[in-house]
């Protein structure tokens, strides 16, 4: 299935493990966890920035690969350990002053769900938890989490097939 979205978006808000991971975790000897990314989302990032999106994250964990992304693209909201979502979402639209059809936002698991059901333009992934994936309206892109998938939605977004 083809992501469609309308040409007026102009802020992706994302979740990240399970989107741009493989909402795997790697636990070194050390103890010390580390994530995998996929480079075509981090490119992803680049080319909102480069386009002049706005990007956020929402991520229920606290993530050096995020860090990295953000040291790295500026991107414009940031926030970790949060479980609530949904009111940082009405924070941006707010601060950002967005209508329904400015916005998007990307989510996987179940502390996604009040965020997705939220907005009106919603995607996921094929690998997210069923409870996602039979919100209505929903669309799910065709690459898993980790495997492209943000960059499938940035794709649809500027217009590449």
């Amino acid at each position: 299935m083809t992501i469609k979205l309308p040409n007026t978006i102009k802020f992706v808000i994302t979740d990240f493990d399970g989107i741009c991971t493989d909402n795997c975790i790697y636990i070194d000897a050390k103890g010390d966890i580390s994530r995998k990314v996929n480079f075509k989302d981090v490119m992803g990032f680049s080319i909102l920035k480069k386009r002049g999106y706005k990007v956020g994250i929402i991520s229920g964990e606290q993530n050096s690969a995020i860090e990295k992304i953000n040291e790295v693209f500026k991107i414009d909201e940031v926030h970790q350990n949060i479980r609530i979502k949904i009111d940082i979402i009405k924070s941006i639209i707010d601060k950002y002053n967005l209508n329904d059809d400015e916005y998007i936002y990307i989510g996987d698991d179940v502390n996604d769900y009040d965020s997705l059901c939220y907005v009106k333009h919603k995607i996921t992934v094929p690998n997210a938890v069923k409870k996602i994936k039979n919100i209505p309206g929903i669309q799910i892109t065709e690459s898993a989490g980790g495997e492209g998938a943000f960059r499938e939605v940035v794709d649809a977004i500027i217009g590449v097939d």
